[in-house]
């Protein structure tokens, strides 16, 4: 099948490019007549649209591609409106001409159905593409259904959410019998199964790996770990582990389940070596964890803490790592107390939309104060009513609204979400200090007299403004996403940390 490559920016290029579904996109050049497209209207409309297109009017041009598509009933119209949106960096739009695409070509069609599945995992819904996906593979034959599974599998290790992304997988290869006999599919079958709950499905096709593949590293692995981790089998679980540590000695996860299957057996010194020396080989949060309990269960508490802290900065929203300190509790009293401050202000957020009519903006006042690892920021309106009120915990966002209560994992998509204001809550403390937030890399730029100047982190570029008592006085805080251009100005009244 042959590849168009597209010239998207940034991430979703990458993405797209990842996903090599086989989608060949139609070109102006590539146009053909119909007997609705030779009219003369229509003429006018696709040549008008095409120059609007070479003068930077992408959104235009996009807009009476897409509605003319609809009019006419012509698939090609709508692929071209998608190949619009994608050159100009907008996924959510690419998506929508590609649901129109899909559905002006009729179900026979499988190209449409590749591009649409494609544009739907890019844009992170997962769940959405499991259906497409299941009819297209129904449409293929077994040689084509592995190529498309190993496709989607690609994907995954761009996936925002992996356990929505596994559990989508799992129902997209589970539909199809016989299951694929590719080992690196069936691995991430299996993987998957685990994430939809299916822990049977999952011990059986691992079983199956191995007994293809004795030496299966990672499937010993996986397998010895699911069991430590329920706590079964520990026997098998330690052999298992064992044999794979023997074939792959330098693996830090594979020394971090060694450790946890010990820590299971109750020999938490040698499971505390062992986990130790998984973590200076690989840094995760998921080890972080792992450490961390054994130190608490050793009675340890301050280097549980210190430790389980390292693994917030290396992944503040690791699943290992929330479920582990939300369990055992820690009251953070030993170490970062000492953070306080209270920030007060006024904010201004633009969001420049990529279609003509899609602008949005809003603005008020908030109050941020931190106390230890706990950050409390409350929004209110222009005349200073209480609009929200936020609470940030080490795994935990709480908000609180005209008495309604809603909590979720991450502070940013439960603002976004509640309030439609894309703001970020999360570490948003952190940034006002002038240090990266925990969780991802970061750049930091510096002024002549050392004090930073811009942050670029998560997607978000920021601009700092210090005034001559080294306090922030305003701070610029801009980012493209899916819906635009979206700028956020803070003014500070006052400052305390």
């Amino acid at each position: 099948m042959l590849m168009i490559p597209f010239f998207i920016k940034s991430h979703f290029r990458d993405l797209l490019l990842a996903a090599s579904l086989g989608i060949c996109l139609f070109t102006g050049q590539a146009l053909a007549k119909t007997n609705s497209i030779e009219s003369g209207e229509a003429i006018f409309e696709v040549l008008a649209s095409e120059i609007a297109l070479q003068r930077g009017e992408a959104g235009l041009a996009y807009k009476t591609y897409l509605e003319l598509a609809r009019q006419l009933d012509d698939p090609r119209l709508a692929q071209r409106a998608m190949e619009i949106a994608i050159n100009a960096g907008a996924p959510d739009l690419a998506l929508q001409a590609a649901q129109a695409w899909d559905s002006l070509a009729g179900p026979k069609q499988t190209k449409p159905k590749e591009v649409l599945i494609t544009l739907l995992i890019l844009n992170q819904r997962w769940s959405d593409a499991v259906q497409p996906a299941i009819d297209l593979l129904r449409q293929q034959t077994p040689a084509q259904r592995e190529i498309t599974l190993q496709q989607i599998q690609a994907l995954l290790a761009k996936a925002k959410d992996e356990s929505e992304a596994l559990r989508a997988f799992y129902e997209i290869a589970s539909s199809q019998k016989p299951l694929p006999k590719d080992l690196g599919l069936m691995y991430t079958y299996a993987m998957s199964a685990e994430k939809a709950g299916q822990i049977d499905v999952m011990e059986k096709t691992l079983r199956e790996i191995l007994r293809i593949d004795p030496n299966n590293v990672n499937s010993l692995n996986a397998l010895g770990y699911a069991m430590a981790d329920r706590n079964q089998k520990l026997p098998e679980a330690l052999k298992l582990i064992s044999k794979a540590h023997q074939l792959s000695p330098k693996d830090g996860f594979i020394l971090d389940s060694l450790g946890w299957v010990n820590f299971r057996m109750g020999k938490n010194a040698l499971a505390l070596e062992q986990l130790e020396q998984a973590f200076n080989i690989k840094p995760e949060a998921d080890i972080a964890a792992h450490i961390g309990e054994v130190l608490w269960v050793m009675n340890r508490p301050t280097e549980a803490e210190a430790i389980w802290r390292k693994g917030q900065l290396l992944d503040a929203n690791n699943p290992t790592l929330k479920e582990t300190v939300k369990r055992l509790k820690p009251d953070w009293s030993v170490a970062y107390t000492a953070l306080k401050g209270t920030w007060d202000g006024r904010f201004s957020v633009k969001v420049t939309g990529l279609t003509e009519g899609n602008n949005q903006g809003g603005s008020g006042g908030f109050s941020l104060t931190q106390d230890a690892l706990i950050d409390v920021l409350e929004i209110r309106n222009p005349m200073g009513g209480s609009i929200a009120k936020i609470i940030i915990k080490p795994g935990e966002a709480i908000l609180e609204r005209d008495g309604q209560i809603v909590t979720a994992i991450d502070a940013d998509t439960l603002i976004q979400n509640t309030l439609g204001l894309p703001l970020p809550a999360r570490g948003l403390s952190d940034w006002l200090r002038g240090n990266i937030r925990p969780g991802t890399n970061a750049s930091v730029e510096r002024n002549m007299q050392g004090q930073v100047d811009k942050i670029t982190q998560d997607g978000w570029v920021l601009n700092y403004v210090w005034g001559n008592s080294q306090r922030l006085e305003k701070l610029t805080m801009m980012r493209s996403s899916n819906v635009g251009s979206i700028d956020i100005r803070l003014i500070f009244d006052a400052s305390n940390d």
